[in-house]
């Protein structure tokens, strides 16, 4: 099982739908964003926390990490190198859940609570994957995709939580600061995804020449 990250808008549910074609073989899992994206007495949930974070951040979180326990679990059963999954446990606590955390979105009551989600699901339940697939790109051209596609639910975002989350995610993949020992050992493909590869078959292409690489070279992890 790989694990695709990348920030909001870098185009992680379109490359999964461009593996489909590219690789048939492969078997996509999608982010379950219906679960907080739904409407809750007109809003939906993560509508809700963009407009209210200190109110909404803990819920959020902790449904987003019980959706995507079940999932990867769900997936590790088949113990195949031949899914990928969009976004995962760990960067939903490495990357969002740590920066409600630095911008003061969880009361100590809170973070208490859900630190012991993490410890019994992520270290107690979930394997990690054979790799990490990691779509790069800069937050001004995640931004311009995430105005582009217009969802209601991300009106208010700012360039400077596209920022955050972006560091976030380098921290992680990149600098492996602060993570589990367990997950250091993890490699990670990283595919500069600044130019478009919707339209541009050329840069599609690439991408996926270096992904089938990188699964040859994971099989036995």
């Amino acid at each position: 099982m790989y694990l695709l990250e990348g920030n909001i808008g870098v185009g992680k549910s379109t490359f999964l739908k461009l593996i489909k074609d590219y690789i048939p073989e492969m078997e996509v899992s999608t982010e379950p964003v219906e679960n907080w994206n739904n409407q809750i007495y007109g809003q939906s949930l993560l509508e809700n926390f963009y407009k209210q974070p200190k109110r909404w951040a803990y819920t959020l979180e902790t449904l987003a990490m019980i959706c995507r326990a079940r999932d990867h679990i769900k997936e590790q059963k088949k113990d195949s190198a031949n899914i990928i999954m969009e976004r995962s446990i760990y960067s939903g606590h490495y990357c969002f859940a740590q920066n409600g955390l630095k911008s003061g979105f969880f009361t100590n009551l809170e973070w208490t609570i859900y630190n012991k989600w993490v410890d019994f699901l992520l270290h107690e339940k979930c394997a990690p994957p054979r790799g990490f697939i990691y779509l790069q790109a800069n937050p001004e051209n995640c931004l311009e995709r995430i105005r582009k596609r217009n969802r209601m639910s991300e009106k208010t975002m700012s360039l400077a939580y596209v920022k955050d989350i972006h560091d976030w995610h380098e921290k992680f993949l990149i600098k492996k600061e602060g993570i589990s020992d367990v997950l250091k050992k993890v490699p990670v493909l990283v595919l500069d995804c600044n130019e478009d590869f919707v339209e541009n078959s050329a840069n599609i292409q690439k991408h996926i020449a270096k992904l089938e690489l990188f699964k040859e070279k994971t099989l036995t992890y």
